[in-house]
């Protein structure tokens, strides 16, 4: 009757001759098995200091060397870091190509759908340069035009024409 120990907890069970002939019976059980297969360590959250298990490619990801349990703790971490006087794009403490446009007295109205919510409307950078805050470079959109802008030639191509 061979009694073996297993390899990831040490606890001793038994295992027939045969199996331990062909190799196998080094974990107690299946969950020994599959702990022994992970790679990686825990490591705590920076937000909740809750323990969280990562691996070697999350590792490897990292480019600030932090690491969160959730996407939540990893956005609260990051407005705290980039916002305000942090962010790149920091002038003032104002949207400033925002704020251009609404000086130089366009209406705010989308230029593809007519949309009047201001609710809704953003700023685009025709030449797609963000520094590029000229009156000319500047345009109102709606949140969905902006994106078939960006993503859709026919809207594109639409957009150009009534920009010129």
């Amino acid at each position: 009757m061979p009694n073996v120990e297993c390899q990831r907890c040490t606890a001793e069970f038994y295992i027939k001759p045969s199996h331990q002939r062909l190799g196998y019976g080094k974990f107690c059980t299946r969950k020994c098995a599959d702990e022994s297969k992970k790679s990686g360590k825990y490591v705590f959250c920076e937000i909740c200091s809750k323990k969280t298990w990562k691996t070697p490619k999350d590792f490897k990801k990292s480019k600030s060397g932090l690491f969160f349990c959730t996407k939540s703790c990893q956005t609260k971490w990051r407005n705290a870091v980039y916002s305000g006087k942090n962010h790149p794009l920091w002038v003032d403490g104002g949207s400033t190509y925002r704020n251009v446009l609404l000086k130089s007295g366009v209406k705010q109205k989308c230029r593809i759908c007519k949309s009047t919510d201001r609710r809704i409307l953003i700023v685009h950078h025709i030449d797609k340069n963000r520094k590029n805050n000229r009156t000319e470079n500047l345009a109102w959109l709606c949140h969905n035009c902006h994106f078939l802008v960006h993503h859709d030639k026919k809207v594109y191509r639409k957009f150009m024409v009534s920009v010129v």
